[in-house]
């Protein structure tokens, strides 16, 4: 059984003042302002970024078509899916599993998975990250495209091999770490 009571604050502790600096975030994943990133084959709107949260989580909207998903890893924070279309294959430390939606997945911090879809069609998922910085790995490895119905742009072997090997050095820097 799951203890619910446990918390990351205090009860006692007074709840601080309104920031008025931060503002209500509002965005349909199809505004033409929000930022659309094509990776692995699978396409990424980012819907609330850390600079709106303070960094205290990200959200992003994923369409995942039939055979992609990323290469097995793990990192130094949450992440979270909540499948909205379809259903995936996770593997959580080596088990794998098939989840549907609309289920939802919660993957500790530093615990090796991966995902990928076997369905034939695509999935459509949301992911938050707590704390944020995974959107910003996403906008510097992939490749920006201008909606999320956009195809995916066709890299060479060559490109594809320069997009794998920037991942792997700017991996720490987000605090992944690929594991192929």
């Amino acid at each position: 059984m799951t203890d619910h009571s446990i918390t990351s604050t205090p009860a006692e502790t007074p709840i601080p003042a309104d920031d008025l600096n931060r503002m209500l975030t509002v965005i349909d994943p199809d505004d033409p302002q929000a930022r659309h990133i094509s990776l692995v084959g699978d396409t990424y709107t980012i819907l609330v970024s850390g600079a709106q949260t303070d960094g205290r989580y990200c959200l992003i909207d994923m369409l995942v078509p039939d055979g992609s998903g990323p290469p097995p890893h793990r990192h130094d924070f949450e992440e979270m899916f909540s499948l909205l279309e379809g259903e995936l294959e996770f593997t959580f430390r080596g088990e794998t599993q098939t989840v549907k939606a609309p289920m939802s997945v919660n993957i500790p911090a530093n615990a090796p998975h991966v995902f990928k879809n076997v369905s034939g069609k695509t999935v459509h998922m949301l992911c938050m990250c707590t704390p944020a910085g995974q959107e910003e790995f996403f906008m510097a490895v992939g490749v920006p495209v201008d909606s999320r119905d956009s195809s995916p742009p066709k890299l060479d072997k060559k490109e594809q091999a320069a997009k794998g090997q920037l991942a792997m050095e700017l991996a720490p820097k987000y605090r992944t770490e690929m594991l192929v």
